[in-house]
């Protein structure tokens, strides 16, 4: 466990990854110095993606203002997005590995619900809305996307059902 003022449930090894990606880029930049150093930038960054605090209440908790907890989010996803593998690379080695099934991405889309309406409720988010996943079977040349109330179009692919809409 990692502390903060609160436990955050990640290893060690996760906050050595992001911090030694941040002070790579630091060097690669001749950044001269920061507010925080890169562990404690990569432990914010962590705390806001796997509990979602708000900004200003990471700065209040690193010492920090509301702005410059931001901008090292903003620059902390930057830096890990630009490592992630590509949707044609993503989906060459999904095929080469025999994948049959493959989840690219989800998001909550906002709906205008009423509190009754608790189905559509997100409990995480603290709004109504309905997650959308996107699949892609490495085979197709389309994704599917999950049923959005009832599309009448749907097919199964690894055991959910999806409904074949090009995106």
């Amino acid at each position: 466990m990692l502390f903060y003022r609160a436990a955050v449930d990640l290893s060690r090894s996760t906050l050595n990854y992001v911090a030694g990606v941040i002070r790579r880029h630091r060097k690669a930049i001749k950044s001269a110095w920061r507010l925080l150093n890169p562990g404690q930038q990569a432990l914010l960054v962590l705390v806001h993606l796997r509990k979602g605090e708000t900004f200003t209440e990471l700065g209040a908790g690193f010492g920090i203002s509301t702005a410059t907890a931001w901008r090292y989010v903003e620059e902390t996803v930057m830096l890990l997005s630009a490592r992630s593998p590509k949707l044609g690379q993503a989906l060459r080695k999904a095929r080469r590995g025999g994948v049959h099934y493959l989840v690219l991405d989800g998001t909550l889309i906002r709906t205008d619900r009423v509190a009754a309406d608790r189905p559509y409720f997100s409990g995480k988010h603290r709004v109504h809305g309905m997650n959308i996943q996107v699949g892609w079977p490495p085979r197709r040349t389309n994704p599917m996307t999950s049923p959005l109330w009832g599309h009448p179009y749907r097919q199964r692919a690894g055991g959910v059902a999806f409904e074949s809409q090009p995106v």
